[in-house]
C-alpha cells in the first residue's frame, strides 16, 4: 500500500494535471477518502517552492468545499448514511466535543491530524450552523496549509528533512497550544464575578 502511495505522489507531482489532481484529493480528503492533500501539496511545493503558498491556497479552498459536502452527506444523510462514514463510538465522541467546544471543534480537526472528514459529516448531522462551520474550516484548513506553504516559501529544500520527520509532532504541538489557549480563554471569561465586582456593576 505505501509503494502504490509512493508511485502515485510521484506520477501526480510531474503530472500535467498535477493541480487538479491536488484540488480532487485535498476536496476527497475532507468527506470520504483517507489520504491526507499534505502527502502530495509538500512534494509540489518542494519541486517549485515558489508556489508553495498558491499550493497551500488551493488546498485549503478544495478542502473546505470538500468539507461542505461532507456536511451535506451528514445533513442530507442523516444518521443511517452517516453510519457507512463514522462508527456510533466515534460519533457520540464527535458530538461530546460539539458540546463542549461548538465550532472550535471543527478548527481543531481542520487543523491537526485528526480525520477532518468526521467532524465535517457529524457538524451535517448535528446540523451545526453552515456560515460558522465554513469560517472554522477555512481557519482550521487554511491554519494547517499555509503553515507549510509559508514555511517551504521561505526555506525551499532546507526544510525538506524537516517537514518529512517532524511535521506531524510540529502540527500535534501546536494543537497542544491551540487547545490550551482555548481552555484557558473559555474558563477565564467565563469565571464568576466577585461580590466585589458585582457591586461595582450593579
Amino acid at each position: 500500500m505505501k509503494e502504490i502511495l509512493v508511485d502515485f505522489i510521484n506520477s501526480s507531482v510531474n503530472s500535467n494535471y498535477s493541480l487538479l489532481i491536488l484540488g480532487i484529493l485535498s476536496f476527497a480528503e475532507s468527506s470520504f477518502f483517507p489520504i491526507p492533500p499534505d502527502t502530495l501539496m509538500i512534494p509540489m511545493a518542494l519541486v517549485n517552492s515558489k508556489l508553495a503558498i498558491f499550493y497551500a491556497f488551493l488546498t485549503t479552498v478544495s478542502s473546505v468545499v470538500g468539507g461542505l459536502f461532507g456536511y451535506f452527506i451528514g445533513y442530507k444523510g442523516g444518521r443511517p448514511i452517516v453510519k457507512r462514514f463514522i462508527s456510533e463510538e466515534k460519533l457520540y465522541q464527535v458530538k461530546l466535543l460539539y458540546q463542549k467546544y461548538d465550532v472550535w471543534a471543527i478548527v481543531l480537526a481542520g487543523f491537526s491530524p485528526i480525520p477532518y472528514k468526521i467532524f465535517t459529516i457529524a457538524a451535517g448531522l448535528f446540523e451545526l450552523d453552515v456560515k460558522r462551520f465554513m469560517i472554522a474550516s477555512f481557519i482550521g484548513r487554511g491554519g494547517r496549509f499555509f503553515l507549510v506553504g509559508i514555511l517551504i516559501y521561505l526555506f525551499g529544500d532546507a526544510i525538506k528533512d524537516f517537514l518529512n520527520n517532524y511535521l506531524e509532532l510540529v502540527i500535534i504541538a501546536l494543537t497542544v497550544l491551540l487547545v490550551g489557549g482555548f481552555i484557558f480563554v473559555n474558563k477565564f471569561l467565563s469565571k464568576p464575578k466577585s461580590p466585589v465586582q458585582s457591586k461595582e456593576t450593579s
